[in-house]
């Protein structure tokens, strides 16, 4: 007679069973949620189609598809310029029976279908003409012809419009920010572009004389005419419109040094393309720009928006203290610039410093920091640099709410003196076009602090890597053409660190528009909250395991 097996539990076994079933519970619940939310939306302009031979009350099983890389290239010709253009295969072939469902754009086709091509026309600028799909199919039902919206930001026409046209156009927008999302944007080569630029020293009342290098003297264009392309994707080309109505209501708010002044500047001359008139844009205080004053607030009344700049060489503040019998110049990295009140309640925050951290006292560190009552008698200007961060990063964590603000930090823009530097002979004039290779050799020590203190913060906050791009465009700096003629006669001095306008700063917005239309601010917070729960769940697992 065969003996019979007895089956126990021992009280460890028991023990573990009961932590990692209730673990592992938790832990795919909050991953589920996560993966669910972390899905990019679907575009408002969704275009339903139904084959009505195949629509029936049965249940089928659903298929879930990761959508592909873009496997077909389009072609935009012009008289002068050649433009490619990108457009994803993302339309599957229905498997479900009921009905194929288009969200890439408005024009209804099959995968295998035939390939649509760009053809650039018409006198003027940006890019015109029409965009035809030839379909073979006689099954077609509706229009496949529509025009691209003009590359001028004056004539460039509203997204969401009451026109069909309009609709397609702002759906394949949305679609190619999805595809540039995990692009990498920092990672390709400036193509010659004849509808560039977006805006000029004439339609543009906003440049300061610094920037305005046409206005100085600069007869060269073709440093207003290059358009940075990344290796595997495109850049969406920055659309007027579509930027005030992200930030219609709300306050957009650039602070930092002369740089970021430069970029403010630059968002303010392709902002104005989107208005009809220009006269409902104004300075609040009528302030005209100069590089004298540091803090304005432009309003754009149609759209109940503010674009602000608030002037910080450092971040934290500039201060003076008594080292020995003599009183100088400090810089409080302990303690946060005195303008934050400007700061906070913003909806969209770009922070920026870099520029005043390479000049001689700064990098002499010689009783020049300051902590508290203490003044160093010296210190690294790096460990000065990352401790100043860490203060405006305490900042960011305590002040700003993620669920209602951006926060955006752009990384260091290089210089191009040659020669010399900026007060020692450096020059830059001779240039005209962009290097073949960037002059950035090595990733400045700069970047890699922001980015390590970034990574330590609550908040989330998007970099803005600029720095290579930003590199290979030697041509674009004023150079000579910094000031009236009459003024540059008396020095010699010139500029290679700022940059005139039109020119490299309108990719850094165009890039930062990407970004800003990516994701909600409580998205990101959300998100960040997810990863740390389920970081939490998976500890506790592991750890149950482990006992």
């Amino acid at each position: 007679m065969e003996k019979q097996r007895s089956f126990s539990f021992k009280p460890t076994r028991l023990l573990v069973f009961t932590f990692t079933i209730p673990s592992s519970v938790i832990f795919f619940t909050f991953f589920t949620i996560w993966v669910i939310r972390g899905t990019p939306s679907v575009p408002q302009e969704i275009h339903f189609q139904f084959n009505q031979s195949s629509l029936s009350l049965g249940f089928r099983s659903l298929t879930v598809q990761k959508l592909p890389a873009p496997s077909e290239n389009f072609s935009a010709t012009r008289e002068k310029s050649l433009i490619l253009l990108d457009i994803p295969n993302s339309i599957h072939e229905n498997t479900t029976g009921f009905g194929s469902i288009s969200v890439s754009s408005g024009l209804q086709r099959k995968e295998h279908g035939p390939r649509a091509s760009v053809v650039g026309g018409g006198k003027g600028d940006g890019l015109e003409g029409k965009l035809s799909t030839l379909l073979g199919s006689t099954s077609q039902t509706s229009s496949e012809k529509f025009e691209v919206p003009s590359g001028k930001r004056g004539k460039e026409k509203r997204i969401g419009g009451t026109s069909s046209k309009n609709f397609v156009v702002s759906s394949r927008e949305k679609v190619e920010q999805k595809r540039v999302k995990d692009c990498d944007l920092t990672n390709g080569r400036w193509i010659y572009d004849e509808s560039y630029p977006l805006y000029t020293n004439v339609s543009c009342p906003f440049i300061d004389e610094g920037f305005n290098c046409g206005a100085n003297g600069r007869l060269d264009k073709i440093y207003m005419k290059w358009r940075w392309q990344p290796h595997d994707c495109e850049i969406p080309r920055f659309n007027a419109t579509k930027m005030l109505e992200l930030i219609r209501g709300k306050r957009l708010v650039f602070v930092g040094d002369s740089i970021n002044r430069n970029q403010w500047e630059s968002m303010l001359c392709m902002l104005i393309g989107g208005i009809g008139d220009p006269k409902r844009v104004y300075e609040t205080h009528g302030r005209r720009i100069t590089k004298e004053k540091g803090n304005y607030i432009f309003k754009f009344v149609d759209y109940k928006c503010t674009v602000e700049y608030y002037i910080t060489h450092f971040l934290v503040h500039e201060s003076k203290a008594r080292v020995g019998q003599k009183r100088v110049q400090t810089l409080q990295i302990d303690k946060i610039d005195r303008g934050t009140s400007r700061w906070r309640g913003a909806d969209i925050l770009v922070f920026n410093t870099a520029h005043w951290w390479s000049h001689y006292k700064t990098q002499r560190g010689i009783n020049y920091y300051q902590e508290g009552n203490q003044v160093h008698p010296r210190l690294d200007v790096s460990t000065a640099f990352r401790r100043a961060l860490m203060t405006w990063a305490s900042w960011v964590d305590k002040y700003i709410n993620p669920r209602k603000t951006r926060v955006f930090f752009r990384s260091s823009a290089p210089s191009h003196f040659r020669g010399g530097q900026w007060n020692s002979g450096g020059h830059c004039e001779e240039a005209s076009q962009p290097l073949n290779k960037t002059s950035i050799t090595s990733y400045p020590e700069k970047n890699i602090i922001v980015e390590q203190v970034i990574k330590q913060m609550k908040t989330p906050v998007t970099f803005l890597n600029i720095t290579h791009l930003s590199g290979y465009r030697i041509d674009g700096h004023p150079s000579r053409y910094g000031g009236k003629s009459g003024k540059r006669s008396s020095s010699n001095i010139q500029d290679c660190s700022h940059w005139c306008l039109p020119g490299v700063p309108d990719t850094w917005n165009e890039i930062l528009l990407h970004f800003s239309a990516t994701h909600c601010p409580h998205q990101l917070a959300y998100r960040m909250r997810i990863r740390e729960v389920i970081l939490r769940a998976k500890e506790c697992g592991e750890a149950v395991l482990r006992k």
